[in-house]
């Protein structure tokens, strides 16, 4: 019998680990049934959320979060009624037979739960370095990352990004756009790895059309003619970034038909080797 896959979306305005946790164990009750994960942690202003439903909406499917901020709440709960995606608060059930029990409210403290602890401490500074280094943003801190993305629009870098922070891995990603040079300097860092994600054209312009469409006020008229779901212009994208990754000698990874886990997988394993390299060259030269 066929494996059958679902998007899974995990909201979190703390680490996610809570919402990790739960997913993973309600779907290992589900024989040939696999669940892609998406992991949003530290969700706690409009701008953060409108990126999570930009996600949810090209990728539909069952969205479990653990928000405190009633504006938030509402906010993903009426998109996600607008995209038809089952949407769930997993701890209120909890929250609501304890105050039934206690007579008390809750605190409506984000993470309350986590202990602070050096690995606590270390996944909040790789969340706090990876948002802030999203999109492209704040190119000057980019040597103290751990590892840099690079891709074309869509090709799931911030998704992954913040898979790789929540296991305490400072992650920058830039986005490769047409006529545009990549940050200054940026081949000449040495601690971070850099990878290239890359994707078929035909999944990227099926993920953008959708990105398109999903948009408030609808976009269709602009479909026909724009370069940015045009097949050969994104073929054209795709092709530049692998030549631009090749010059430099940067891996790239094929994202097509990997999950954002899959994917993270993989850039871990480079990591350990490129740390591993860079570890004998240290060596060989003291």
């Amino acid at each position: 019998m066929p494996v059958r896959a679902f998007h899974f979306h995990l909201v979190s305005d703390s680490t996610g680990e809570t919402l990790v946790s739960v997913a993973r164990a309600a779907v290992s009750q589900y024989e040939d049934v696999t669940g892609v994960e998406h992991v949003y942690p530290l969700v706690r202003s409009a701008r953060q959320l409108d990126r999570v439903l930009g996600e949810i909406a090209d990728d539909p499917g069952i969205v479990l979060y653990t928000l405190v901020e009633e504006e938030l709440i509402e906010r993903l709960e009426r998109r996600c009624r607008e995209l038809g995606c089952p949407c769930l608060h997993v701890l209120e059930p909890v929250f609501a037979l304890l105050r039934s029990y206690l007579g008390a409210e809750k605190t409506k403290l984000p993470g309350a739960q986590h202990a602070l602890n050096a690995d606590y401490f270390k996944r909040i500074d790789a969340l706090n370095f990876t948002m802030a280094h999203d999109d492209g943003q704040f190119t000057e801190g980019m040597a103290d990352a751990d590892v840099i993305l690079l891709g074309v629009s869509r090709t799931s870098k911030t998704p992954t990004s913040i898979y790789l922070a929540n296991r305490g891995v400072k992650t920058a990603n830039i986005p490769l756009i047409p006529a545009l040079p990549p940050p200054h300097g940026l081949e000449k860092l040495r601690k971070p790895l850099i990878v290239g994600l890359i994707a078929t054209p035909e999944r990227i312009v099926a993920i953008r059309h959708n990105r398109i469409l999903g948009l408030e006020g609808g976009m269709e008229g602009r479909l026909q003619d724009d370069a940015y779901v045009d097949p050969e212009a994104v073929a054209a994208e795709i092709t530049a970034s692998r030549r631009f990754c090749a010059r430099y000698g940067w891996q790239t990874i094929d994202v097509t038909r990997r999950s954002i886990e899959e994917t993270a997988a993989a850039v871990l394993s480079m990591l350990s080797e490129h740390r591993a390299k860079r570890f004998a060259e240290h060596i060989a030269t003291t």
